[in-house]
């Protein structure tokens, strides 16, 4: 047996999926091409439960201890892979994993048999206060101090994705959408988000929110690419390598994942952009609500046109739902199979949702087209996310918006197009001589 030291100096250089400091330049590489794999191909791992073996193994092995502690956590990991065969054998994450239990048990001497119950996790140390965080690291990795020295403060914006989905942009427009499959949240030279949604029926054409994957991109000051992932069912307090910050220097403070209700509620928080991302599963599915500054959203990388982000652009056209219109869930609206009439399906969204504004109609919207009662709290989680990250207390509220010429025949003419109507009739029984009044 190696003495205790240099065992764990054995575990660090395993060049596998260890992304400390002393990770070989192989595994560093298999961590870049795994992640590009990953949010490029994101319907691949689905089904596939790989991460959260992974996320859960590297949580709780995080601080040095007693080798048997390790090996024990080894142990319930590779139960954990053993599990997830059937649904990831075409999974890269899942053959790496598989390799590296085998290299670590082999390395740790560690025996297959033996308990599989995982130490419980150290509590992560309170967080200090930021006055403290503020001077750890250079002033460029804050981004509010290093803006307000040399410019206005800066201008924020919020979006919000949430429901059958119904997206908030960062100019405020509120909009339904389809957009089954994956779609681009928000893609910029600092991070990118993607979105998985499936139909919330079978053969429903309502869709929601099962699978989120953020990228936050290499700041070499100040951060190390990070991805953060979750599922349905799996809403993790850490990245994907299992840490929980954006590195060693400077990320300590510039990027980290903090857990507000365990399995619920995750806030990450990249001090670097200025940018806080609240991510939270609601009944079957995830919300998303985003604070970021102006010009960090609509930062761009050199030829990208950004013409697939949501959060800037809104949905496509033709992903477009309008519930107002003849046939869809607006009011005066029939009864709906799902069980909910629209009186109904309004009593109980009211419960949460007093003000009827968008969320309250998106509510209403989602209980009649789903039927699950769930869709009322992610309509009310997202406009107190909206309240906590909008900086414009004004415009926490969205109310439905003038409609355009071409959808005024459904509800009448509006004032001034009568008053053109009555000058119209009028004309014909108008003297026609200069001199008649």
């Amino acid at each position: 047996m190696l003495p205790h030291r240099e065992r764990r100096e054995v575990r660090s250089r395993a060049g596998w999926m260890v992304m400390g400091k002393g990770a070989g330049h192989s595994a560093l590489d298999v961590g870049k091409i795994l992640t590009l794999f990953l949010y490029l191909f994101p319907a691949v791992s689905l089904q596939c439960k790989i991460l959260k073996c992974n996320s859960e193994f590297w949580a709780s092995t995080s601080t040095s201890g007693p080798e048997e502690l390790f090996c024990t956590a080894l142990r319930s990991y590779n139960t954990c892979v053993r599990r997830t065969a059937r649904t990831c054998r075409g999974d890269l994450a899942y053959h790496s994993a598989q390799h590296g239990i085998e290299d670590l048990m082999s390395q740790h001497n560690c025996s297959r048999e033996g308990p599989t119950s995982q130490p419980r996790p150290r509590t992560p140390p309170p967080a200090r206060p930021d006055s403290q965080e503020r001077s750890d690291g250079p002033e460029v990795c804050h981004y509010e101090r290093a803006v307000s020295r040399h410019a206005a403060p800066p201008n924020y914006t919020h979006c919000g994705f949430f429901g059958d989905p119904h997206l908030r942009t960062f100019s405020d427009d509120f909009q339904t959408c389809k957009v089954e499959g994956a779609w681009p949240l928000i893609h910029n030279k600092y991070l990118s988000v993607q979105v998985t949604n499936t139909p919330v029926l079978p053969g429903s054409s309502a869709t929601a929110t099962s699978k989120l994957t953020i990228i936050f991109k290499n700041s070499q000051e100040c951060v190390e690419q990070k991805m953060y992932h979750a599922e349905t069912d799996e809403l993790p307090a850490a990245f994907v390598d299992g840490s929980r910050n954006g590195g060693e220097r400077h990320g300590v403070n510039a990027l980290r994942v903090l857990e507000r209700v365990p399995g619920r509620h995750v806030e990450i928080q990249a001090r670097y952009i200025g940018t806080t991302v609240v991510v939270r599963q609601v009944g079957r599915y995830l919300t998303f609500a985003v604070r970021m500054p102006e010009e960090v959203a609509t930062a761009a990388e050199d030829g990208d046109d950004q013409d697939l982000y949501l959060c800037l652009h809104g949905c496509p056209l033709n992903q477009r739902i309008d519930f107002w219109a003849p046939g869809g869930h607006g009011p005066g609206a029939a009864p709906h199979p799902h069980g909910f009439t629209r009186q109904a399906a309004a009593a109980k969204c009211r419960e949460r949702l007093p003000v009827e504004d968008l969320y309250f109609q998106s509510c209403v919207f989602d209980l009649l087209s789903s039927g699950d009662v769930d869709f009322t709290l992610a309509a009310y989680y997202a406009f107190e996310d909206a309240k906590a990250l909008h900086s414009d207390k004004d415009r926490h509220h969205i109310f439905e918006r003038p409609r355009s010429a071409g959808s005024s025949a459904h509800r009448g003419p509006s004032v001034p197009s009568l008053a053109l109507l009555l000058l119209l009739a009028l004309l014909p029984w108008t003297p026609r001589c200069r001199g008649c009044l």
